[in-house]
């Protein structure tokens, strides 16, 4: 990884390259600009080791997919499909990241890639519905809060004997593990790193503090962890990713 200022913002403007994501000439919008986000966001964050580049991209697109970033998104789906990443999974990262910032935000960010999709030609397939039972999801979505938080799947606002989170939690327990995190598209260490982007870009820090620490329960290192955190930062703040970072300091150490 470069580290002096001239070879970082030389070695970002050719990761820019490589991503397609450079800007067109003549539409910088103030003095500089490139330089700086070629030297801090594609030479410091996407040109650091220890995540891939598609995974790198499968948290920044859930980042943009939360927000109004319409202009941006097109540009990234557009880099994640060249990147060779499937149109399912793309359009599977807005859904997973709609379950913590809404799902308006999945049929907003999936319009977008859609529309990326058309001018290339390319087709999501139809599915057959998902029609399994409530009792499979139900038994299912148990099962994946155990693996992933262990002791932790039935504490806090997950506590079974809450009557009041008891009102709501029971669907995420059905529709969020039980059903979203079995979808194709994506598999679970993929989905986590969705997870994790989404929480540090949301600023919920409960949650990141506890997915945080089940990622380890599912195969990604800490290493990985961490660069999912840091990979947000140029997105949605690098304040959001600092606290978040903070957050698993202790369980990452």
């Amino acid at each position: 990884m470069a580290t002096g200022r001239e070879e970082l913002r030389r070695r970002g403007a050719v990761v820019r390259e490589e991503l397609g994501l450079e800007r067109a000439e003549g539409s910088e919008p103030l003095p500089n600009f490139d330089d700086f986000i070629s030297e801090v966001a594609f030479g410091g964050i996407w040109d650091r080791p220890n995540l891939p580049r598609k995974d790198r991209m499968l948290c920044t697109l859930a980042v943009l997919g939360l927000g109004p970033n319409a202009s941006e998104l097109r540009h990234y789906v557009a880099s994640a499909l060249d990147l060779d990443v499937p149109p399912r999974s793309i359009l599977e990262v807005f859904i997973q990241a709609g379950l913590y910032g809404g799902f308006i935000t999945t049929e907003r960010a999936a319009r977008v890639a859609q529309e990326i999709f058309a001018s290339r030609g390319i087709t999501v397939p139809a599915e057959a519905p998902r029609n399994d039972s409530n009792e499979v999801l139900d038994q299912r979505g148990r099962q994946m809060m155990a693996d992933l938080h262990g002791d932790r799947a039935s504490q806090g606002y997950a506590a079974p004997g809450n009557n009041v989170t008891g009102a709501l939690y029971p669907s995420a327990i059905r529709y969020g593990y039980g059903e979203l995190w079995f979808r194709p598209g994506l598999d679970h260490r993929q989905r986590m790193l969705v997870a994790i982007a989404s929480f540090t870009a949301l600023g919920l820090e409960g949650q990141l503090k506890k997915f945080g620490a089940s990622a380890l329960n599912i195969g990604l290192k800490k290493e990985e962890v961490i660069e999912a955190i840091i990979q947000t930062g140029p997105y949605s703040g690098f304040p959001r990713a600092l606290n978040g970072l903070g957050l698993l300091s202790d369980a990452l150490a």
